[in-house]
């Protein structure tokens, strides 16, 4: 027969700090983690950004583009159309390509116009992804967007 087992204060004391040390080692990871893979700022003072932004935007909602991107076949293809859905070629295209959480995977593709639309070789990983593009339009007109597109798993 084995002798019974008293909780005493000493077994509730360790559980205690055993279940607190475990939610604070969590909590300590994440944050680490979290502060690791954050990219950074998107401008350098927000309030100055803000004051130009209609300036900026007006005119480029005046040209009408509609951008999706989409990966396939080892393609990665950036479509540009304008508001009778014909494609849009520009004048000087520059574009990051990368994950929306972090900057690991960011990469400058080598986008070459096809016609129809500028098409890069990139093979993805599944999932989320970014494209951060700045364009300027034969006509002069910059144009900034993200472009945000999902790739699929192969399997």
């Amino acid at each position: 027969m084995m002798g019974e087992r008293k909780l005493t204060g000493w077994h509730v004391l360790a559980i205690f700090v055993g279940a607190f040390g475990v939610i604070i080692a969590v909590n300590l990871a994440l944050a680490y983690n979290a502060v690791k893979t954050f990219p950074g700022v998107e401008v350098k003072n927000s309030y100055v950004a803000s004051q130009t932004f209609e300036d900026r935007r007006i005119p480029q909602e005046a040209l009408g583009w509609s951008v999706v991107a989409k990966n396939t076949g080892g393609l990665l293809i950036l479509s540009i159309t304008d508001t009778d859905g014909r494609p849009v070629q520009v004048g000087k295209l520059d574009a990051t390509l990368g994950r929306p959480t972090h900057v690991k995977d960011d990469k400058t593709p080598e986008f070459s116009f096809d016609g129809t639309a500028y098409v890069a070789r990139e093979t993805l990983a599944p999932g989320n992804w970014n494209i951060r593009m700045k364009a300027v339009a034969l006509d002069g007109t910059p144009f900034e967007q993200r472009v945000v597109f999902y790739v699929k798993d192969p399997a």
